[in-house]
């Protein structure tokens, strides 16, 4: 689907107009020869809106009344080229122009694969019951998942996320409701977590595989993502468990680390659309480094694990990177970035990133653990990492359209 809308000038409400109608198959110059024929009577357009659908089209002209003695002979021309054009047209007589759109404004993406009937009559229905309304409609992305954007007016948006985040959890989709207006297509600085969400790895778990202890290190990680360990102390503890390691470990974990489907397109697309994107571990340097430089980050950071006489000691070196220092550095880099936090993104799935969700101006939640996507800003589920793009407003479209284009 793609629509396009403008509009005029204020028309007072008393002023009488004409919704002008047109729908069936589209193609060339129906919306010129529409407008050339109501050239001939003197309007003024007051809005316009278009909208194709598989072929079909739908495209409403709202005008002034024509001058008097004249609507007549409108209706007709209008109706008879209409005909021509094989088209239907319905000519509704009202006064003014819309109504005005309901304060608090909202956008809510939709996340389906599927995006089924149930779901969709679900959250229209959720967002009614809310006292929003649904003003508009449109498709951002039909692969790999189909992602869909309400624009709602009349209610406000934490109340409306609050909603709706409920009916996601069970209907088996994603919804992301932000706030409606400039900002949101400038926010200029995405900063990622890495292990588990820019990578499918947790880095750690790749060196204690060659340290022969792969099992007590997940056990140790997982309880950390989960919140039921303080971080730093079960950094150590995992660390010192790859005491001895030969340095030529690091070159291999390099190797094996794997990204996330959808990572390449995320940041490519991102960076060519002028985004500065960054990310921040609580792993290691020495994978988080080898990362900035083949991805084109602008920034990273992470802990260091220490190296001594070409061996790994089982201890880091300088600042842990921490639940806390995740949001320090994403506050860092937003001031080295010039941005304003409210114009951040921040993605993460474990507990460990969730100062860093609610200190950015949208935290999303990537395939995450329950308690981080309870608390995010906005949930995604699916597998592919660049679906982040469809919460930002960027159409599929816009992803192909950004391939064609020299990184800057």
């Amino acid at each position: 689907m793609s629509a396009s809308q403008t509009s005029s000038s204020d028309v007072p409400a008393d002023v009488p107009t004409l919704l002008v109608k047109i729908f069936g198959k589209d193609r060339p110059g129906i919306t010129a020869g529409l407008f050339d024929t109501l050239a001939a009577y003197s309007v003024d357009v007051v809005d316009i809106e278009q909208v194709v659908t598989r072929g079909r089209m739908v495209l409403c002209a709202l005008v002034t009344e024509p001058p008097p003695g004249v609507e007549g002979d409108l209706r007709a021309t209008v109706h008879s080229w209409a005909e021509s054009m094989k088209m239907q047209a319905e000519i509704i007589s009202g006064l003014g122009d819309n109504r005005p759109r309901g304060l608090g404004r909202s956008l809510v993406t939709v996340l389906g694969h599927p995006l089924t009937a149930e779901a969709t009559a679900a959250i229209a229905a959720r967002i009614t019951k809310t006292g929003g309304n649904i003003d508009r409609i449109f498709r951002l992305a039909k692969y790999p998942v189909t992602a869909v954007e309400f624009a709602v007016s009349g209610v406000e948006t934490e109340p409306l996320r609050t909603a709706l985040v409920t009916d996601a959890a069970r209907l088996g989709i994603d919804v992301a409701v932000v706030a409606a207006g400039l900002y949101r297509r400038a926010q200029r600085l995405v900063v990622m977590d890495v292990d588990s969400t820019l990578i499918q790895d947790e880095v750690i778990e790749l060196f204690a595989a060659h340290a022969g202890c792969e099992d007590e290190v997940a056990e140790v990680t997982a309880a950390a993502m989960r919140g039921e360990l303080d971080f730093e102390q079960s950094l150590h503890a995992r660390v010192a468990l790859l005491e001895g390691l030969d340095a030529s470990v690091v070159d291999k974990v390099r190797s094996e680390v794997r990204l996330t489907p959808g990572a390449r397109t995320l940041i490519r697309t991102l960076k060519r659309l002028g985004y500065q994107v960054g990310v921040v571990s609580g792993g290691f340097t020495q994978v988080t480094d080898d990362l900035k430089e083949r991805l084109g980050l602008d920034f990273a950071h992470a802990n260091t694990l220490e190296i001594v006489d070409g061996r790994l000691t089982g201890k880091v070196t300088g600042e842990i990177v921490d639940r806390a220092g995740k949001a320090r550095l994403l506050r860092r880099f937003a001031a080295e970035a010039g941005v304003p936090l409210s114009q951040t993104v921040a993605i993460g799935d474990g507990a460990n990133d969730l100062d860093m969700l609610n200190a950015a101006g949208l935290g999303v939640a990537f395939n995450a653990k329950p308690v981080v996507r309870e608390a995010a800003h906005a949930a995604v589920n699916f597998p592919f990492l660049d679906t982040v793009l469809y919460l930002l407003g960027v159409t599929r479209e816009e992803v192909e359209a950004a391939d064609t284009l020299d990184v800057v």
